[in-house]
């Protein structure tokens, strides 16, 4: 992954990360989920990325969908 991605949010789940990731992607921003759990047991964490420019409209667009969706 290119340097100028960032994390902006670690999930546990997996299908969480990958509906923020498609909200993510309607608004124009693109984002990378990248699973570190465990395929046998699913523990550890699911990490989503943006680029370092869409940061601050990224994590307002979570935190609405968050208010709305419990997300």
């Amino acid at each position: 992954m290119e340097n100028d991605w960032k994390r902006i949010k670690t999930y546990t789940n997996a299908i969480q990360a990958e509906i923020v990731k498609q909200m993510l992607e309607e608004h124009g921003i693109p984002a990378v989920v990248l699973n570190k759990q465990d395929s046998s047991y699913l523990f550890g964490k699911i990490e989503l990325y943006v680029n370092e420019g869409s940061i601050e409209m990224a994590e307002r667009l979570i935190e609405e969908a968050e208010g709305d969706i419990n997300l």
